[in-house]
């Protein structure tokens, strides 16, 4: 039998096409992974003694393709590196889960849902203030008024007024409108083909389905995290969306858990703050199980216009305080991998 660590790369990954989009070969893939499991006596998750999740957050065209919307800079070199983890840690990893940012037009931080006096649409990339909100400068489009979850015009504007000035209370990014992006339905919305085949190819040997969590769909509230929004009830203290309290437990309940994805200085950061939060209300010793895949990440950078690098190294550096542990596709030996 073959050390877990020294599993091969199987010869059908192409980091090459890491940046494209294609079909993947289910049959032939699955009739793969069977041989493979059979050549390196590769067992089924269900016997593994420890419980390795690992936790790949939006690695989506939309932000790891270069020509898609808001690729993030590095992502495609954090996929190659990915893959192979995946691939020569087949034996070790018990579970993946991925999530996916999930998007229609009309939402809070698109272009379409937002109008100033002179009938203009923000572009993308403007953060919409308070005062801009309070001053009539932005205001929600009525337009949109029938396909979103309010009773009239004047419950909208009062949403918007409040959402925004509860960002700026609860100490999160300002109201940034984002290009169209990881739009339902559509490419953008879809794993990159590469990590799609390995989860696959995993999902086959280990006879571990892949769980897949759909985030983001709220049209009145963004979703950096996979386990709760931004803002999380609205003016009347009702939820808008619930805390994603099953994934929490399910995440909490494995021996390790490995989290990579994209970006570092968003959606992986946001979703690993809730978990850090949840883990100090329960046993901050949970925090020694999480491990951060580093070189499968990377912060939001658009030269010239913003810089999240550092924000996203100091964020990290508060989460190895706590606990967690920062590591490598190069340095798993923590992991006894």
């Amino acid at each position: 039998m073959v050390a877990a660590t020294d599993l091969p790369i199987p010869n059908f990954f192409d980091a090459d096409k890491v940046d494209q989009v294609w079909r993947v070969p289910y049959q032939e893939r699955a009739a793969q992974a069977r041989q493979w499991a059979q050549q390196y006596q590769i067992p089924p998750a269900s016997e593994d003694r420890q419980r390795t999740i690992l936790l790949l957050i939006d690695v989506q065209n939309t932000f790891c393709l270069p020509d898609f919307e808001l690729f993030v800079h590095g992502a495609v070199a954090d996929n190659q590196r990915l893959c192979r983890f995946i691939y020569t840690h087949l034996a070790q990893i018990s579970e993946i889960i991925v999530t996916l940012d999930t998007h229609t037009a009309s939402q809070i931080f698109h272009p379409l849902f937002w109008v100033n006096p002179a009938g203009e649409h923000p572009l993308p990339l403007t953060t919409i203030t308070l005062q801009e909100v309070e001053s009539g400068y932005w205001q929600p489009n009525p337009h949109l008024l029938p396909s979103l979850p309010l009773a009239d015009l004047e419950s909208l504007q009062a949403y918007a007024r409040y959402y925004v000035a509860q960002l700026a209370a609860k100490g999160k990014f300002p109201l940034t409108i984002w290009p169209y992006h990881s739009m339902l339905g559509g490419i953008g919305h879809a794993l990159v083909s590469a990590v799609e085949e390995a989860c696959f190819f995993h999902t086959v040997a280990r006879q571990q389905q892949t769980r897949i969590e759909l985030k983001g769909s709220h049209p009145l509230t963004e979703n950096y995290s996979v386990l709760r929004p931004e803002v999380s009830h609205d003016p009347q203290g009702r939820p808008l969306m619930p805390l994603n309290t099953a994934l929490i437990e399910h995440l909490l309940a494995g021996d390790r858990l490995i989290i990579a994805g994209q970006a570092k200085s968003h959606c992986v950061a946001w979703t690993v703050a809730d978990l850090l939060s949840e883990i100090q209300q329960r046993d901050p010793q949970l925090a020694q199980r999480v491990y951060l895949l580093e070189d499968c990440m990377s912060p939001v950078v658009v030269p010239g216009v913003v810089d999240f690098s550092e924000t996203a190294d100091a964020t990290f550096a508060g989460f190895a305080a706590a606990g967690m542990h920062r590591i490598t596709t190069t340095t798993t030996t923590p992991l006894n991998l």
